[in-house]
């Protein structure tokens, strides 16, 4: 099976979802947020550094949930990725 490359926007995409996690993590450490999502610390590294742009359901699922953030402002911010957003949009 061969995977068809991502356009830069998919990829800019998965930059802004690592970025969106990274500061819903805030001073929490990155491996007790992993651990709480069930995922390695490793994994959340490649999420929030965009060398995961594009990340299982799942994954973003459990993500969303361990930093106690809405999985539809995450998924809205990420499909507006054309537009500025305002942070405060993640509470919730």
């Amino acid at each position: 099976m061969v995977r068809i490359p991502l356009t830069g926007s998919e990829r800019r995409r998965g930059e802004l979802l690592g970025s969106l996690l990274r500061e819903a993590r805030g001073a929490r450490s990155m491996a007790e947020v992993a651990a709480t999502a069930g995922i390695s610390a490793e994994t959340l590294r490649k999420i929030e550094t965009g060398r995961i742009p594009t990340p299982a359901f799942f994954t973003v699922s459990a993500l969303a949930e361990a930093l106690g953030i809405s999985l539809d402002s995450l998924a809205t911010i990420c499909a507006d990725h054309g537009t500025s957003y305002d942070p405060g949009r993640l509470a919730g």
